[in-house]
């Protein structure tokens, strides 16, 4: 008797704390002072011989009672980590490339968080027959798998309510997968958070344009054409023209928000990087800068000049345009860093963004219109929750796109 209840004591706590130890990052390079709370690194294992790296770091407050919260980067192709070292995780990157601060404003203060690097071919993500050939829809359901593996390697969460983020090509990665996960009765899906996330190439066009103008980047005359060619009765299409003098106009537009270098995520700010769909010669590799929310329409000229790279001897690497990810790429692939994280040698070097993925990824939806309702009659209707965060000085997902897609959807803010 006394053996059979010990027996269920040990049971009852490993079901209670169940993280898997080999994964936790016991040391991590360039602080001052170690973290108090845990954090693991390693890989989420799906079928196909997809391994995807993840970074989970535990709240601050209360791991038990506190929310999980699952982040995704957009691209497609570019790296969750780039959110955690520069924009909300515990610790940010120093310009130095190997000190990290503290960040007084990280989500894990009351949350967990979970940095899932997706596709594989993305960052420390890797595949065994290095086919990193995707789409929408592939990566949706193996990112759904990930988080199932996520739950079988810490049983613990499973009952925290659950909610997926992202940002940019997020947009899509996050309402695709939580439609998935929301057919799961098993996972407390709770609601979703998108910031500046692309939704529909038609709205994100039409609405650019305006913004454009708004914002002084349009001259009075071209304006005045746009809306000769573009628009009637009060109504502008400047998305897919089938008028060839609106389609040439448009060009000229996208062009002056894209390729005179301007910072596409912040007009105010100096473009630290290359400008959108630039192509540099870096002496040791081609830097491609990321273009931006091509429509498929459109991205079919880019994708050309890509083609024309495949016979260039150098490396190519794909970097979002008007930042510098040095200190971020410096951090990652440090040896003890790496080796911190439980990253093989095997694996390649990590960089913010995968060309790779992102010049044979299949943009299957170029609205996510029907992803979104589905998820309104289910979160709303369960009273949780839909998040969208838009900034005014974004140009490529910007506040007029948000209240179109507001309105589209009668929903009251």
């Amino acid at each position: 008797m006394h053996l059979f209840l010990l027996s269920s004591v040990l049971l009852g706590a490993l079901l209670v704390d169940a993280a898997p130890t080999a994964d936790e990052i016991t040391y991590l390079p360039g602080l001052k002072k170690q973290p108090s709370f845990r954090q693991f690194s390693g890989y989420l294992n799906v079928p196909g011989g997809k391994h995807l790296h993840y970074w989970f770091v535990e709240s601050q407050k209360d791991p038990s009672s506190s929310p999980l919260v699952l982040w995704l980067n957009g691209g497609p192709g570019c790296s969750s980590l780039d959110g955690l070292l520069t924009e909300h995780g515990p610790f940010l990157i120093q310009p130095d490339g190997a000190t990290l601060e503290y960040n007084d404003f990280s989500w894990n203060k009351i949350a967990n968080v979970l940095y899932l690097e997706a596709p594989a071919g993305v960052g420390f993500s890797y595949s065994d027959d290095k086919d990193y050939k995707t789409n929408d829809t592939a990566v949706a359901h193996n990112n759904f798998l990930a988080l199932k593996e996520f739950y079988r390697l810490f049983p613990e969460y499973s009952k925290n309510g659950l909610y997926i983020t992202g940002e940019s090509y997020g947009g899509v990665y996050v309402p695709s997968l939580a439609v998935e996960v929301s057919q799961d009765s098993s996972i407390n899906l709770k609601g979703i958070a998108v910031g500046n996330g692309l939704s529909s190439y038609e709205t994100n066009d039409n609405s650019l344009v305006f913004f454009a103008y708004y914002h002084g980047i349009l001259g009075s005359a071209l304006w005045t054409e746009l809306q000769k060619f573009c628009c009637k009765e009060g109504t502008c299409q400047f998305h897919n023209s089938p008028d060839t003098e609106c389609s040439l106009r448009v060009q000229e537009a996208m062009h002056d928000v894209y390729s005179t270098g301007l910072n596409i995520y912040n007009l105010y700010e100096n473009c630290a990087g290359g400008a959108p769909g630039e192509i540099r010669d870096k002496g040791d590799h081609i830097a491609v800068y990321y273009p931006g929310f091509l429509s498929p329409k459109v991205h079919v000229h880019f994708e050309k000049k890509l083609v024309l790279l495949a016979n260039i001897e150098k490396p190519v690497k794909m970097d979002p345009p008007c930042m510098n990810s040095t200190a971020s790429s410096d951090y990652l692939n440090d040896l003890f860093v790496r080796k911190a994280l439980h990253i093989s040698p095997e694996v390649n070097r990590w960089d913010v963004c995968s060309f790779d993925v992102y010049r044979y990824y299949g943009r299957v939806y170029e609205t996510m219109k029907d992803h979104y309702l589905k998820l309104l009659s289910t979160l709303v209707s369960d009273c949780r929750k839909y998040i969208s965060v838009v900034g005014f000085y974004f140009s490529t997902s910007n506040v007029i796109l948000y209240r179109t897609v507001v309105n589209f959807y009668q929903v009251t803010i």
